[in-house]
Parts: C-alpha cells; sequence; structure tokens
C-alpha cells in the first residue's frame, strides 16, 4: 500500500534536515536535498513497519503544504 505524507525540509549550515509532521519522531537529515529526502523515505518505511508489527494502523495524512507569494 502507498502512503502519502507531507515534509518539510529545512536547510541549515551545511547540511539539510526533513520532518514528518504527521509521524511524530520520524526525522532524517542529509548533506544534500537529494539524499534527506532519500532518508526520509526510509525513515517513513521504516515507522510505518514499526507500527505494522505492533499492530497499529498508519495515520492518515492530516498535514498539507502550502507556499505563499507575499
Amino acid at each position: 500500500m502507498n502512503h502519502s505524507f507531507a515534509v518539510v525540509i529545512e536547510e541549515a549550515r551545511g547540511n539539510f534536515s526533513a520532518h514528518v509532521p504527521d509521524l511524530p519522531g520520524c526525522v532524517a537529515s542529509g548533506s544534500t536535498r537529494d539524499q534527506v529526502l532519500e532518508r526520509i523515505r526510509e525513515a517513513i518505511a521504516f515507522h510505518l513497519e514499526g507500527l505494522a508489527k505492533d499492530a497499529q494502523p498508519a495515520p492518515r495524512q492530516r498535514t498539507s503544504v502550502a507556499t505563499v507569494l507575499v
């Protein structure tokens, strides 16, 4: 089953970090945007596997993302 989650990516000093608001504690970091996206995909999969092993349902996506031009 495919799942879709909003991912927040932030650029810091020399690296990128990502977190998933709908999966508390699901985070990743990397030296490039592509690397952090690959790692957050892996973190999401790992998180969902843990939920499944504990017989917990995957949460539905509640967070959306918008870019606002000001």
